[in-house]
């Protein structure tokens, strides 16, 4: 008999007769039973499929994201890109070479290029509207590192919640639980960014607000000034030099000892169209929280006043709006961060993202192995005592993503037909030489 697996999806949920099919079944055996799954021309056909798992996201603009720490490489694929898009290699390798290990002494000392190739949906420097294959190879693996996380379970990392969900795992460097992973989502987001600046004149910038107890003091950082420059004018990514000096004394502490520390990324987004965002599951803010807390590390998300809205009388917080020169509705304040109702309201998107220390450390702790005894584990291997200054080119391609969707989403429900001018606002589409797009 043919394997179901060649015609057939595999549920993985047994039907009431399966069991019989299996009958006392082993760990040993289970791969080449589960390649012995047959399926007679009489059995009735399976109406149940796998839908999702994981790797993917997007509806318009989706981006699906493969390989691990340790494997041959990493990478992504972007489906649903806009055709004629100016784009080369090059374009890429920036945000690449900012999301990189080994560019500090306070990150990872991991020495890897990461030099993107990209293999398909480019053709004579722009995009044909196919999907988009990018891959980075891994150069630096070192296997061994992990020899003693093979057999224990390091502490509040994903070693264990894998195997009780999978029931296996890729060791080396954390499979895909590892920030590796990220260098698919900083190619695709730099796609996403160069669409939305050609698009809209949007502008995403991250950086480090907090870095374990240094906390840069609110309205330090001119959101309506800022520039990369000076977000890159120092290796903790924190615009204000004295605050990064501080914040890079903390980081330095710990690192010595074999410890970590957490921190806050910061984000923001000028130029942001209106009418970003639906309503009532697919809420902009939603979406960014979504995106966001699915990066390695990530333990907390609020945009605009946040927590400390919860403080303030509705007088207090309310945005009251106002006619700005131009004859636009616009707010006077901004703790709404630039979202209304799940719906972006055009003034500049805010948000904070809290990450937690690294959890691979070189201090010794108390974990058990995979057969279930306590054991003390001290992890080797090339990890950053801090992760917020690689995640801020992180938390900027998340962003972009979820943006260059719901642009797309816009255009598609609410702009294809003529619109309301006395309350929507056209989407401004460039020129051909305003966007680079090619006839």
């Amino acid at each position: 008999m043919a394997s179901s697996l060649s015609t057939k999806p595999f549920l993985g949920a047994l039907s009431s007769d399966e069991p019989s099919r299996f009958g006392s079944l082993r760990h040993s055996d289970l791969r080449s039973a589960v390649l012995r799954i047959s399926t007679s021309r009489q059995s009735r056909p399976r109406t149940l499929e796998i839908q999702a798992v994981g790797s993917t996201y997007g509806n318009y603009f989706r981006v699906t994201t493969f390989g691990e720490s340790h494997g041959g490489g990493v990478g992504c694929v972007v489906d649903g890109c806009p055709p004629r898009i100016p784009l080369s290699e090059a374009d890429l390798q920036v945000d690449l070479d900012r999301r990189r290990p080994g560019q500090s002494r306070i990150t990872t000392p991991r020495k890897e290029t990461d030099t993107c190739h990209i293999y398909s949906g480019v053709a004579e420097g722009f995009t044909t509207g196919s999907p988009i294959m990018i891959k980075v190879p891994n150069t630096d693996q070192r296997g061994k590192d992990y020899s003693e996380m093979s057999m224990a379970y390091r502490p509040s990392h994903a070693d264990a919640t894998y195997d009780f969900k999978y029931g296996t795992r890729s060791v080396e460097g954390g499979g895909r639980s590892s920030a590796r992973e990220t260098i698919g989502r900083v190619a695709a987001g730099a796609v996403a960014k160069k669409i939305l600046k050609a698009y809209a004149g949007t502008e995403i910038l991250a950086y480090v607000s907090q870095a374990h107890k240094i906390v840069l003091p609110e309205g330090l950082v001119d959101h309506e000034t800022l520039t990369l420059d000076q977000v890159e004018s120092n290796i903790v990514r924190c615009p204000d030099p004295e605050y990064a000096e501080k914040m890079i004394a903390a980081i330095d502490a710990v690192r010595v000892r074999g410890d970590s520390v957490g921190g806050v990324v910061t984000c923001i987004v000028r130029n942001v169209p209106r009418g970003l965002g639906s309503p009532v599951f697919d809420k902009l803010e939603a979406e960014l929280a979504k995106a966001a807390l699915s990066l390695p590390a990530t333990k907390g998300f609020e945009f605009g006043s946040g927590f400390a809205g919860t403080f303030l009388t509705g007088s207090e917080h309310n945005d009251e709006f106002f006619m700005d020169e131009h004859g636009r509705v616009r707010t006077r304040t901004n703790r709404s961060g630039g979202i209304q109702g799940g719906i972006s309201n055009g003034e500049t998107i805010h948000m904070r993202i809290a990450f937690k220390p690294t959890s691979t450390i070189g201090r010794k702790q108390n974990t058990v192995t995979r057969d279930k005894k306590e054991t003390e584990l001290i992890a080797r291997g090339r990890h950053d005592p801090c992760v917020v200054p690689r995640a801020v080119p992180m938390v900027e391609a998340s962003v972009a993503l979820v943006l260059i969707d719901q642009l797309l989403a816009q255009y598609a429900q609410c702009q294809l037909f003529p619109i309301n001018p006395e309350f929507q606002e056209p989407l401004q589409m460039p020129t051909l030489e305003q966007s680079g797009i090619s006839l």
